[in-house]
């Protein structure tokens, strides 16, 4: 398979007036293509740190994050958000929906943030809207949505742009277990039929068997990973 993403060497510190705080130690770790990638551990162990390293939001104290042999770091703050805007999508636990807007104008804007119409954007939005089973809801608000509903509908906006990587920060903990496997069921296929890597932080022990790659971490440093036998997703 094809590698997306390769961390080389990676370590983050934080430093205060009195201490300096190392959260991540020499992580090395490669996302391939059409694999769907958990990382688990502990709260504090540095999961949601390194995924800010992996998104470009969070910049490494030492190290590379190579986004297809691209040192993402070596890039001006200008281009590594065109970057992160092109090829990174995002889903969260809270979902983080613009409320006043409708559902397609909150899909569309990772494609308005790059400079397209409306008209242009809701027309890709659509037939996204009907694969994930939610375009009936369209030109509804948020708000009057299920919470699995909005879920689908950040997966859409996720999707929309066509990156190259989702990053998903705890996906599932806001959901009953029935629909936090149907948001998983989305999230395998999407792994698996495109050219994307899928990754996922979770605590949420009961999504663990969707993964096919699982990444143990404690204390900052990567103590397992395990390359499981993928899972048919009809």
């Amino acid at each position: 398979m094809d590698t997306i993403l390769k961390i080389e060497n990676l370590s983050q510190s934080f430093t205060t007036e009195n201490e300096t705080n190392t959260v991540l130690h020499n992580i090395n770790l490669t996302f391939e293509a059409k694999t769907l990638s958990m990382i688990i551990g502990p709260s504090g162990c540095g999961k949601t740190t390194l995924l800010s390293n992996i998104s470009g939001i969070l910049t490494p104290s030492q190290g590379k994050v190579c986004l297809q042999n691209q040192d993402i770091f070596a890039l001006t703050n200008k281009q590594r958000t065109l970057l992160r805007q092109k090829n990174i999508g995002f889903i969260f636990q809270q979902f983080n929906l613009i409320e006043t807007i409708s559902v397609i104008e909150n899909i569309s804007i990772p494609l308005i943030i790059q400079g397209v119409d409306f008209n242009s954007a809701a027309k890709q939005a659509m037939p996204i809207l009907e694969q994930l089973g939610i375009k009936k809801h369209a030109y509804k608000f948020p708000s009057s949505l299920s919470g699995g509903e909005q879920q689908r509908v950040a997966i859409a906006r996720a999707l929309i742009h066509k990156p190259k990587i989702i990053v998903c920060d705890e996906p599932t903990a806001s959901l009953d277990e029935k629909t936090g496997h149907n948001i998983m069921e989305i999230l395998a296929k999407i792994s698996q039929s495109s050219s994307r890597a899928v990754i996922i932080v979770t605590h949420d022990s009961r999504i663990f068997n969707y993964a096919d790659v699982m990444i143990e971490m404690n204390d900052g440093v990567i103590i397992n990973k395990k390359i499981k036998k993928r899972r048919n997703i009809a």
